[in-house]
């Protein structure tokens, strides 16, 4: 027995093996520092405060250039609101005594809130905010105080104004404007997402309680999601001192934090189970567990880490967050699964089953899953009765199928969406939205000049200022009207420009070209030590979009290269590496083609509760590349470790696959189930851009889960044969980070009788 013991010690080595080993021997002071690491996370991040991402560094270029000179001059820019005034049937026009009376009660109305200053009536000399068709006129005023919080204080503004539109029938009079509409966004979603995040939690749990038909093994991969999740949140706030965070970070990192932490936990506690019912005592369970899934676990944590960090090469500060973000709440979840997990299961022992749910539990099921030579899906060993008899046929198959969903992505166009692409009709202020822009084209989204000299106040420069607000008319980029605010103690001026084209998008961008690439230099060129750069949403929309596209190759490049590595260095075989790059990029390509066909096309958009919106948002496509390549290799490796180590057990290439595929599939099965249902959860929204990003993920998991490791991975393996650990001699010398205690002659386990047998 005492050799036994130490053949035992001898099989356990590596990483995952020696922590879940001390975790099991040490489960109380394992479970202690994990329980004193959270609580010390979340305080030193409560102390520590929160940044958060600030407009100056949202973007470069000339957006983030205005912010600069912005904040430098000391200006501040009041938040602007606007009363539309609008004859309903179209015989009314601002000429007529009604309408003026409606004008002059909506600018008392306004001012006798005290929320407000700089009351614009449509009918001063120089005010120019009345449609050329003279059926509607604009009143404009600013939020008095700061106008990052002008949101909170508007409501009394909304009220005055509604109160003045039941007054008058024959006119439409409906209020816009920064403040109003972040408040009308923030009162419709806050809740939404509010409400999306707390059901994700539930969702998650139920369908761990039909996959492992008890309570307490179900609660497990719940409760380490959760802590890791908590313990992130106080890492983002001291690291957001060096890196600011932001709302969407959080939000990202909530979302990847339950689906990787349910995931790593689930394929921990899934493999110390079916040890277990092999007739293991939970001691040794543990230890295979440990050393087989605490392994997968540890290089699949690695590989997802390094696809996050591809984001911090995009420049952009709000995806540096995310990927900062969603690397951290990996990394913990990851030391989570295979140093307190081990602990509690020790700690536990035959009692993770306590909670049993009747017709279940795997006990109820035990003969049937048996019935497959396995002890494992019986669906999936069916399918791969098919696979593996004509793996070319089942290749061609899956690759034509996965090409033709992807082939819409070729026709794939990006861009920021506008308000009323983004919220449809849902909310009446994008009515609003769209009656400002088919009025005064632009007028909802002006482009921002700011122009800064040496002295605004010299004859250049006012001349420049003059003849830039007469050109830009002049050129086709605007009808006007064209405003021009002069801060002349500090050398800035700010113009206002709506552009033609308005709300779409393809011609705001062309009207743009025309006043960055011809009139600003034919105006401002000569003026000493002058800058202008161009912002506003439109600019902002187009610079973000083109940053993007740049970053690209960066994070295209970064990802697939350290993830070909790790594959690389984790399974000794060129062959595992190439193949799981591009099946993985097969996968990502099929989630582009749905996105394209749904939301840019709109076939099938109504099945999903959306609509085609002609775009998908330009962040979506390269945080869908980073976030799948990741999750995606959480199967992958799962299931190609489970291969490899029937391989070193001596079984054939064919059984090799069956063997991995088939008692893996139910892990892996609950695990997508999982991550689609909470994905689809975000599809649920009302934004347009939560819903693509919920489908696009959903979708991606869904076809990763299936078609990609349930038919083509075992078609490829079988049809590569040997080749699968094909490794160069040149290669030979590198790190070896892979596991033999498979390989090795297996343990003993007590017989029912009590007589020791092999197995």
């Amino acid at each position: 027995m005492a050799r036994n013991g130490e053949q035992r010690d001898r099989r356990v080595r590596g990483v995952a093996a020696r922590a879940g080993g001390w975790s099991a021997r040490h489960r109380w002071a394992a479970v202690g520092i994990w329980v004193l690491f959270v609580v010390v996370a979340m305080g030193l991040g409560s102390v520590a405060g929160r940044v958060d991402v600030s407009e100056d560094d949202q973007l470069k270029g000339e957006t983030s250039q205005a912010a600069r000179i912005i904040d430098d001059a000391g200006v501040d820019e009041p938040a602007g609101e606007t009363v539309l005034v609008q004859s309903k049937d179209g015989q009314l026009r601002a000429t007529a005594p009604e309408f003026k009376a409606a004008v002059a009660d909506v600018v008392r109305a306004v001012e006798g809130t005290g929320k407000v200053t700089a009351v614009r009536s449509p009918y001063a000399a120089d005010a120019r905010t009345i449609s050329k068709d003279g059926r509607t006129a604009l009143v404009q005023f600013d939020m008095r105080g700061d106008p990052d919080t002008a949101a909170d204080r508007v409501e009394p503004v909304q009220k005055a104004v509604a109160g003045v539109a039941g007054d008058h029938d024959a006119l439409r009079i409906e209020e816009i404007g920064a403040a109003s509409m972040n408040k009308t966004f923030d009162d419709a979603f806050g809740e939404d997402f509010q409400r999306a995040e707390y059901s994700a939690v539930p969702v998650a749990l139920g369908i761990l309680l039909i996959a492992f038909g008890a309570l307490v093994a179900a609660l497990l991969p719940v409760a380490l999601a959760v802590t890791a999740i908590m313990a992130t949140m106080g890492l983002m706030g001291i690291v957001s001192h060096l890196q600011p965070m932001s709302e969407t970070a959080n939000s990202v990192m909530l979302l990847v934090g339950l689906a990787v932490g349910v995931d790593y936990c689930l394929f921990y506690v899934r493999r110390e189970r079916e040890e277990r019912m092999k007739g293991h005592d939970p001691q040794t369970a543990l230890r295979v567990a440990a050393a087989t899934s605490g392994r997968a676990i540890i290089v699949s944590g690695v590989t997802v880490c390094v696809a996050m960090a591809g984001m911090l090469f995009t420049g952009l500060a709000e995806f540096q967050a995310m990927g900062l973000a969603s690397l951290m709440v990996v990394a913990v979840a990851m030391v989570g699964s295979v140093t307190v997990l081990p602990a509690l299961l020790s700690l536990l022992g035959e009692r993770v089953e306590k909670g049993r749910i009747p017709f279940l539990h795997p006990t109820k099921r035990r003969n049937g899953s048996k019935a497959n030579g396995e002890g494992g899906s019986r669906f999936w060993s069916r399918v791969l009765t098919v696979v593996l008899a004509r793996p070319a046929v089942s290749v061609a198959v899956a690759v034509v199928a996965l090409l033709a969903i992807a082939a819409p992505a070729l026709g794939m166009k990006t861009q920021n969406l506008t308000v009323d692409q983004e919220f449809g009709d849902s909310l009446p202020i994008v009515a609003t939205y769209d009656r400002v822009n088919a009025a005064f084209p632009g007028g909802s989204d002006p482009a921002e000049v700011v122009v800064k000299a040496d002295d605004i106040n010299s004859a250049d420069a006012r001349a420049a200022l003059a003849d830039f607000r007469a050109q830009a008319v002049s050129s086709g980029a605007s009808r006007g009207p064209v405003e021009v605010t002069v801060h002349r103690d500090q050398n800035v001026a700010i113009i206002d420009v709506p552009l033609v084209g308005g709300s779409d998008q393809d011609k705001a961008e062309k009207s743009l070209a025309l006043l960055r690439d011809e009139v600003r230099p034919a105006t401002f060129g000569e003026v000493d030590g002058a800058e202008a750069p161009i912002t506003g949403q439109v600019a902002g929309s187009k610079d973000f979009n083109d940053q993007i596209v740049g970053s690209v190759v960066p994070v295209f490049a970064f990802v697939v290269t350290f993830a070909f590595l790790l594959m690389l260095l984790s399974f000794r075989s060129l062959t595992v590496a190439i193949t799981s790059i591009v099946l993985n990029l097969l996968s990502v390509g099929a989630a582009y083609g749905v996105l394209v066909a749904i939301f840019q096309h709109g076939w099938g958009a109504s099945l999903v509760g959306a609509e085609g919106v002609g775009a998908i948002i330009a962040w979506l496509p390269l945080f869908l590349f980073v976030i799948l390549f990741g999750l995606s290799m959480d199967y992958h490796v799962f299931v190609v470790s489970r291969i490899k180590e029937a391989r070193l057990q001596g079984r054939t290439n064919l059984d090799a696959i069956r063997h991995g595929v088939v008692t893996t599939a139910g892990v892996v099965t609950s695990a997508a189930v999982i991550m689609v249902a909470v994905f689809s959860i975000f599809g649920t929204l009302s934004m347009q851009s939560m819903k693509q990003m919920g489908v696009g993920l959903a979708a991606a998991i869904l076809i990763d889960a299936t078609v990609i490791r349930g038919v083509l991975l075992p078609a490829v393996m079988a049809l590569l044969g040997e080749r699968n650990w094909y490794l160069p001699k040149w290669l030979h010398r590198m790190p070896d980070l892979t596991h033999d205690e498979a390989g090795m002659e297996p343990a003993p386990v007590p017989h029912e009788g009590g007589e020791e047998v092999r197995v």
